[in-house]
């Protein structure tokens, strides 16, 4: 972690919002980021991301090195604070289904559960993760990221003093 850096101010990061170039700077630096950790941005206008041919080898990086979840929290702000919201979610997405669905990233799935989901800022996409990580994390009992009630929602269920639709 580097102590030495500051917080962007608010006056910082509007000027960024309005530069084109650091933007595109921005992106540029994302897609790097992902190609170390074996992920290509598929799609530059939804934020969609994909596993490269190299993933196999990066993911194993990921495994050993787990200070590169503290970077993927600090880019997933990042994306939210500088103008690519849109970006967060297909990242957590694809982290998710990783850890949850296949099995892979055993030393990420923290992580992904406890800070990627809510570095995330739009709050429906948000939901939409945490509905997903519910939908594929076992055993259910044990998922603490939404109350109980939420999780009841997520399972189609009424409650004794609503009626059904």
């Amino acid at each position: 972690m580097n102590y030495q850096a500051k917080e962007l101010t608010k006056k910082e990061i509007e000027a960024f919002l309005e530069d084109g170039t650091a933007k595109q700077r921005l992106v540029m630096s994302y897609k790097l980021m992902l190609d170390f950790y074996g992920i290509e941005l598929s799609n530059d206008i939804t934020g969609e991301v994909k596993l490269e041919n190299n993933w196999r080898e990066r993911f194993d990086n990921l495994e050993r090195n787990t200070h590169n979840n503290l970077r993927i929290t600090r880019i997933l702000k990042c994306l939210g604070t500088l103008g690519f919201p849109h970006y967060q979610a297909p990242l957590v997405r694809i982290f998710l289904e990783q850890t949850l669905v296949k099995g892979k990233l055993y030393n990420v799935k923290e992580s992904a559960l406890n800070y990627f989901i809510f570095a995330v800022i739009a709050k429906q996409e948000r939901r939409n993760l945490v509905k997903y990580a519910y939908a594929h994390y076992e055993p259910k009992h044990e998922f603490v990221w939404c109350p109980k009630t939420i999780q009841s929602i997520f399972r189609g269920e009424t409650f004794p003093d609503e009626k059904p639709n």
